[in-house]
């Protein structure tokens, strides 16, 4: 497609800022508006925490206000294009807390029929800007082998837990072991869906699990 054709499509369909979803002008690709990025509720120093197999997990934003809003919409209303601006966001996050912690970049995945059915899978799309802006390796370590109630509905901690244990595989243990792994997710509440990650990951032979996300609850 020419460049005018992009801009008359840009006309047509004005961008509009990916939390407050406010027209930006001038029209181009899914970004932060300026009041945004002033008033984001950024974390500090990431939100570290720790879990019961991850060493630690940091995160970009809180899960809140127009933060929720925005990843509703990228979840499940098919908003695809979201992805670019979450991924630098995390590419920042990594870059200033985890910078030289880790070997390579993975995700957590959908199992397969929540992928086909959202068409795509939003962690992954994070992951895979987030380690173009960082020019780091990608890799898929986990495959969700099945589905589970969403943790979002199941209540408490040790609910969750039990919800997602043994739903994962590593994919190719051989390409795990010895290594230093930053998994990425969208969301961070209990934690209880990165440990069940980094717990199969570190059984597989990995050596450390780290973790990153876009967004944790307070």
């Amino acid at each position: 497609m020419s460049r005018a054709a992009d801009y008359l499509l840009d006309l047509v369909y004005p961008t509009r800022c990916v939390f407050c979803h406010s027209f930006i002008a001038p029209p181009g690709r899914p970004r932060i508006c300026s009041a945004c990025q002033d008033k984001l509720p950024r974390t500090e120093d990431g939100c570290r925490r720790k879990g019961d197999f991850f060493s630690e997990c940091v995160s970009a934003l809180y899960y809140e206000g127009d933060v929720r809003e925005a990843i509703h919409r990228y979840k499940f209303g098919g908003v695809q294009a979201y992805a670019p601006v979450f991924g630098e966001l995390v590419a920042s996050l990594i870059y200033e807390q985890l910078e030289g912690e880790y070997d390579f970049i993975s995700w957590v995945p959908l199992d397969r029929s929540r992928r086909h059915s959202r068409g795509y899978d939003q962690s992954e799309l994070i992951a895979r800007n987030a380690a173009d802006r960082l020019k780091r390796e990608l890799s898929a370590t986990l495959v969700k082998r099945r589905g589970v109630q969403p943790q979002s509905r199941t209540g408490e901690p040790e609910k969750r837990r039990a919800n997602i244990a043994g739903a994962y595989r590593a994919k190719d243990p051989a390409a795990v072991a010895g290594k230093r792994i930053l998994l990425i997710d969208d969301i961070v509440t209990t934690g209880a869906t990165l440990s069940e990650c980094a717990k199969t990951l570190l059984l597989a032979g990995a050596e450390d699990v780290r973790c990153a996300t876009l967004a944790s609850t307070r």
